[in-house]
């Protein structure tokens, strides 16, 4: 009998909502992780397949001395322009879709995990994966951790949690939620084991 296809799980939460966190748990549990936010950042880096594209439609004053993108410019550049937004996603989308089909094809795990933040806001991801796992917290929560993690202000992290699909909307499109309000990583932990069993890890 062949053996089954790789699971292909969607991983997806708001920011400051764990689930890089979750995404690495399951990959120390064997499973193949494919970091769209990771490949999104190197397309963008200095040297990026992204760079010349982004430099022909926003000019140079957005890209750095080193030749990466300028990302806190950019980043308020977008929330001031949603067309910004728009163009952006036209260049470096499908640049990151080739280069995760192209990881996806050398996996070997039996589960593969896409750790995409944008999966639900992006209607062409469900139709390439077996299950869509949520990680959930609660807006507060959320808030508390990026300030803690990153330092910024309220009113920018209340600023990109605005761009990103409500919390009912991720929940809707959900297979399986995984709550993480705690400040303890044990539930988290024991989410990751019980999620690694189920998808032949």
């Amino acid at each position: 009998m062949p053996a089954r296809p790789a699971w292909r799980l969607g991983l997806t939460g708001g920011i400051g909502s764990g689930k890089s966190t979750l995404a690495k748990l399951l990959q120390s549990h064997g499973a193949d992780l494919i970091d769209a936010d990771a490949i999104s950042r190197a397309s963008t880096a200095a040297a990026g397949s992204a760079i010349a594209a982004i430099t022909q439609a926003f000019g140079p004053d957005f890209i750095t001395r080193d030749g990466a993108l300028d990302r806190q410019r950019m980043r308020e550049h977008v929330f001031a322009h949603p067309e910004a937004r728009e163009a952006l996603e036209r260049i470096v989308h499908p640049l990151v879709s080739a280069e995760i089909q192209r990881q996806a094809a050398a996996c070997s795990s039996p589960c593969i995990v896409f750790d995409v933040p944008l999966l639900v806001e992006s209607p062409h991801w469900r139709s390439q994966l077996d299950r869509v796992l949520v990680v959930d917290c609660s807006p507060a929560t959320q808030i508390r951790r990026v300030q803690q993690r990153s330092g910024w202000p309220v009113e920018t992290i209340e600023a990109v949690m605005r761009t990103q699909s409500p919390r009912l909307q991720r929940l809707k499109a959900a297979d399986a939620v995984v709550h993480n309000d705690a400040d303890d990583m044990a539930p988290l932990q024991a989410s990751a084991k019980a999620l690694a069993q189920r998808f032949g890890l």
